[in-house]
């Protein structure tokens, strides 16, 4: 299973106001928010963190068929600005993240060789949704394979197994 979320950090900046009052503890675990206050870019870190939650919680939904706000029961293992973990109950999503001046862009898997499988698609053509979760329809080995997409702003990420 995958899962992906990127964020456009200039629209983020215009519509996200991570600073207000109560956003912080109603997103992040203590753990969490003490690693965003220690860090030296503190904005990069709530993005970071976020990113990664959004793709763990696609894998979550699609598995569990639980749909809802509850960022702070995903819980965050950072290992650096690139890798870690999200935690949900007895679930564990491996994470890769890219940052760019611009975006930054979280990929997550439940099992860790699935990132050398991981494909990117170009357009959203050929794929489907079976109860609101995507996927791509591969006709050669007659299967469904699974299909996360992402778009905030500027960009935009589909990628399948």
């Amino acid at each position: 299973m995958i899962g992906n979320d990127i964020i456009d950090l200039e629209l983020s900046r215009k519509e996200s106001n991570w600073k207000r009052k109560g956003f912080l503890e109603k997103v992040f675990s203590w753990e969490e928010q003490n690693m965003i206050y220690n860090d030296s870019n503190p904005e990069i870190m709530v993005w970071n963190l976020w990113s990664r939650k959004e793709a763990a919680y696609k894998i979550y939904n699609r598995r569990t068929g639980i749909r809802g706000y509850f960022p702070w029961l995903l819980q965050c293992f950072y290992e650096n600005q690139n890798s870690g973990k999200v935690v949900i109950e007895d679930f564990v999503f491996y994470t890769q993240t890219e940052i760019t001046e611009n975006s930054i862009y979280s990929i997550a898997v439940s099992d860790i060789a699935d990132f050398d499988r991981i494909k990117s698609l170009e357009t959203l053509e050929n794929i489907k949704k079976a109860n609101g979760i995507p996927y791509f329809l591969d006709t050669t080995a007659e299967t469904k394979r699974p299909v996360s997409i992402t778009h905030h702003g500027r960009f935009q990420k589909i990628i399948s197994l």
